[in-house]
């Protein structure tokens, strides 16, 4: 058998190994992406994302017992359910997300503060005055020496 014929022996039985191939060859398909859209928050006002910014400082320190004084209608639970389950966002984020799904648990909240002690809080536009107004309030709950 000469050099050609050795070729083209070779060649064909790689044509025929070809085609037994293509009937298990993967066709893998082109891929559908799709992203979701960015999240479009609601405009607070800044009174009350600097008064989430406290509490959720306040959330993380355990240090809730001031402000749950004057929560008429448990709206804590809601709050504090949400913070938990999303503790993972940055500080800002999460003021962001929460306020996006439970600001009114938080005007709420604000409401009965503002009726019992009589806080403003569209007034109240920085942390330091919230931490103020808390250190004002725990002087003000009576102790035991028991």
């Amino acid at each position: 058998m000469t050099e050609e014929e050795k070729n083209a022996q070779a060649q064909a039985q790689a044509d025929k190994e070809n085609e037994e191939n293509d009937d298990f060859k993967v066709v893998m398909p082109e891929a559908n992406k799709t992203t979701m859209p960015q999240e479009e928050f609601k405009e607070q006002p800044d009174y009350l994302k600097v008064f989430a910014n406290f509490y959720i400082a306040e959330f993380d320190e355990d240090d809730l017992e001031v402000i749950n004084l004057y929560d008429e209608n448990h709206n804590m639970v809601d709050i504090n359910r949400y913070v938990l389950n999303n503790i993972h966002f940055p500080r800002k984020k999460l003021v962001d997300h929460v306020l996006q799904y439970h600001d009114y648990n938080f005007k709420d909240l604000l409401k009965a503060m503002e009726e019992k002690t009589g806080v403003k809080p569209e007034e109240m536009l920085t942390y330091e005055a919230w931490e103020k107004w808390d250190e004002d309030q725990r002087t003000k709950i009576p102790s035991s020496l028991s």
